[in-house]
């Protein structure tokens, strides 16, 4: 063989074997919109992705903006993981658009929304803005029943083996694993939560619906006038009339949200504010999805009644 022809299948062998080698070591990039999708992407994908999040446990999901650094961490994304049902309505799209990232786009096996793998509740019969800040899809907020995270996870998983199918069976392994100790912190939590069972509360956004689905907690008013409308002083007074003839147990709302109504109405009646996490690192305590029911359970019970 020429000398020359020999010297140069040698150098492309080698030059595909160190190609095949990045592609064994390159690491799926996962972009998820809130803190939940972040910590439960890292639990199944281990040392096999690299995950950011558009979000944090102080920032309200709702509303956030399409900074540059989002489009740029979005725009490189192999797989994105976000809630879903419009909860993100108000910037993702934008994002998307603005990114033009093929893989992540709506349709696309790297478009991952949590909400397709659970049953919604508290889906409108019909649209009428009048009714406030409402979701065609029905109420998104389902990080706060673990039941669900379950279903998402094994979901998740799944949809990582699809995108990464050379690590499919460590997507498989961290998922049964996930799996094993996720039941068992929720049987944990269910019995230690089992005097909240019957407990009247008050809340400050329709975020806790799949929390009070969970344990059994009776929502009876809202701070907001309306989904998304802001307490007024009317409202505030009828409820604190309502707590004179109604026992309520606690006042929740979410670490992102400005306590300044549950601190008022909380002074007047003496019934606790009780502040929640509702996502990782919303509080302190709430490192992970673990401590982030840890945490809740924790403080829930405290001031159950």
């Amino acid at each position: 063989m020429n000398k020359v022809i020999k010297t140069s299948l040698q150098t492309i062998s080698l030059m595909g074997a160190i190609l095949l080698s990045n592609n064994a070591l390159a690491k799926v990039d996962v972009f998820a919109c809130e803190p939940e999708w972040a910590a439960l992407s890292e639990e199944l994908g281990g040392k096999h992705i690299t995950v950011k999040s558009a979000t944090t446990g102080l920032q309200d999901p709702h509303h956030i903006q399409a900074r540059p650094s989002l489009l740029a961490r979005a725009g490189r994304a192999d797989l994105l993981v976000c809630t879903g049902a419009e909860l993100e309505v108000g910037w993702l799209p934008v994002l998307l658009q603005k990114t033009g990232n093929p893989k992540i786009q709506s349709g696309q096996p790297g478009s991952f929304m949590a909400t397709d793998f659970v049953r919604l509740l508290e889906k409108p019969n019909k649209l009428d803005r009048s009714q406030g800040d409402i979701h065609a899809a029905g109420n998104p907020h389902i990080q706060t029943d673990p039941r669900r995270i379950a279903k998402v996870a094994k979901a998740l998983a799944e949809r990582l083996k699809e995108i990464d199918p050379a690590n499919a069976a460590d997507y498989a392994k961290s998922y049964d694993d996930f799996n094993q100790r996720w039941t068992k912190a929720m049987n944990g939590w269910q019995q230690q939560a089992a005097k909240l069972r019957g407990k009247s509360i008050i809340v400050q956004h329709k975020s806790w619906v799949y929390l009070e689905d969970w344990l059994g907690l009776k929502e009876v008013a809202t701070l907001e006038v309306k989904p998304g409308v802001p307490a007024t002083t009317g409202h505030l007074s009828q409820l604190l009339s309502m707590t004179k003839s109604t026992p309520i147990s606690a006042i929740i709302y979410a670490a992102y949200q400005n306590p300044r109504s549950a601190n008022w109405l909380a002074g007047k009646s003496a019934i606790p504010a009780v502040k929640v996490p509702f996502t990782v690192g919303g509080t302190p305590q709430a490192s992970d999805l673990f401590a982030l029911f840890d945490d809740t359970i924790s403080r829930l019970v405290k001031v159950a009644k």
